[in-house]
């Protein structure tokens, strides 16, 4: 092999070389994007899992409430408190997922 040969060899790996470190580079950056995306969803599927959660809780509550049998009155009032405390944690779910 001549010395021009060699040379244009030489200079077509160099080339070939310089394209793949740019496509390792981008898809290095692309796997961050992907992981941090990852991250992101699954912080907001445990929050849907608590907010559901906390969903289940308040239709127990409430079907305990209607289930009260008011003797003496005292189970309204019961009942308005436990209400009470279903709207508060309404506001304070809605606050967090904001």
């Amino acid at each position: 092999m001549n010395q021009d040969t060699l040379k244009n060899n030489l200079q077509g790996l160099e080339r070939k070389l310089q394209i793949l470190v740019g496509e390792h580079r981008n898809l290095k950056e692309q796997v961050t994007l992907l992981k941090q995306e990852n991250q992101e969803l699954k912080s907001g599927l445990r929050s849907r899992d608590e907010q559901l959660l906390n969903f289940k809780n308040q239709i127990k509550i409430s079907k305990i409430v209607d289930n009260l049998n008011p003797e003496d009155g005292s189970s309204s009032e019961l009942k308005k408190k436990v209400e009470e405390y279903i709207r508060e944690v309404d506001r304070c779910i809605a606050y967090l997922s904001r």
